[in-house]
């Protein structure tokens, strides 16, 4: 798949679920309204669009939400997915707050999980219930130890807040390396109609980097995944740090993904509400309909973001994750 500025589309985010078991105060209200489970695509439906997808070039699938591993079965579908490496997937991924990692980690791996990135912004128990307005700290760390030990590589993912935790930027970098895990720091997207005053907590990853420079020794590396970070080496741990800057430092023009909402909207653009519905299309129509759903998404897709930190997109917020990558 190629977009109409010939930038090729082989990575999807997909989530399963909007709903999350945590509520963060830069991604989602407390009282969150979630969509009923009748709306969501089922396994076999996203099944069938996965492999639609790899059919099309679609090498890497992140899978999202809300948290992904609330949905039950969740470990059931993991392993549909990665079944379709034998159709030219390269791999399946997840993002995850970590909570039910304790219980899930080994399943995940026995299923073919082999990274995830863990959403963690601090490593303060009383910071980390009021960012998530959830005392769930512990649950996360032992999480962690569960993913570890079962052989997952695992990426921590941290949202950058001015005033909230950059203070503490330079201790999670060590900690992570202490682990062996790569760090990646997050500029919160204008996402969603929120209880934190973006403006004021926005911090430029411009201003990290050059604060762990003090501290540590950064070289740009040759690493590469399949999302937007741009990784530097840091010597004194031997692991990695990636940057992700959708405001500060744009990077739309190598962009190679698309956005599946749990009830089978695809966004092109998370900074747009170009989108197409592939959910009627799935459960009623055959595959050239979904051919044809998704070249228009693609002949539409835009060059670039128009994040504004003054203005947010709830419509997109209700469908998915305001951090990742």
């Amino acid at each position: 798949m190629h977009d109409a500025f010939g930038r090729r589309i082989n990575y999807v985010r997909l989530s399963v679920t909007d709903r999350c078991n945590l509520r963060c105060t830069y991604c989602m209200a407390e009282d969150m309204q979630f969509m009923p489970r009748r709306d969501l695509l089922t396994f076999d439906e996203i099944e069938r669009l996965a492999l639609h997808l790899v059919g099309r070039g679609v090498k890497r699938i992140r899978l999202t939400g809300g948290e992904p591993l609330v949905r039950k079965g969740i470990v059931d579908l993991v392993s549909r997915l990665t079944n379709l490496r034998e159709h030219g997937l390269d791999e399946v991924t997840l993002t995850t707050n970590g909570t039910l990692l304790p219980e899930l980690a080994d399943d995940l791996a026995a299923a073919g999980i082999r990274r995830i990135n863990v959403s963690l912004d601090t490593l303060d128990p009383a910071r980390f219930a009021e960012l998530t307005r959830r005392d769930e700290f512990d649950k996360v760390m032992r999480g962690i130890d569960a993913a570890r030990c079962a052989g997952l590589a695992v990426r921590i993912n941290t949202v950058a807040m001015r005033g909230v935790n950059d203070g503490e930027l330079p201790a999670l970098l060590a900690w992570c390396g202490e682990r062996g895990f790569d760090l990646a720091m997050i500029e919160a997207m204008p996402l969603g109609d929120v209880s934190v005053d973006r403006k004021s907590t926005h911090l430029d990853l411009t201003e990290v980097r050059k604060l762990l420079q003090e501290r540590f020794t950064l070289s740009p590396s040759i690493h590469r995944t399949g999302g937007p970070a741009r990784y530097f080496d840091v010597a004194e741990t031997g692991t990695r740090i990636g940057f992700i800057t959708p405001l500060s430092d744009n990077f739309c023009s190598g962009c190679n993904r698309i956005r599946i909402a749990a009830t089978g909207t695809v966004y092109g653009c998370l900074g747009h509400d170009q989108k197409v519905e592939l959910r009627e299309i799935l459960r009623a129509e055959g595959p050239g309909t979904l051919d044809d759903a998704l070249d228009r998404l693609l002949a539409g897709k835009p060059l670039r973001h128009d994040f504004d930190i003054d203005r947010a997109e709830p419509a997109l917020a209700r469908h998915m994750s305001a951090t990742g990558g």
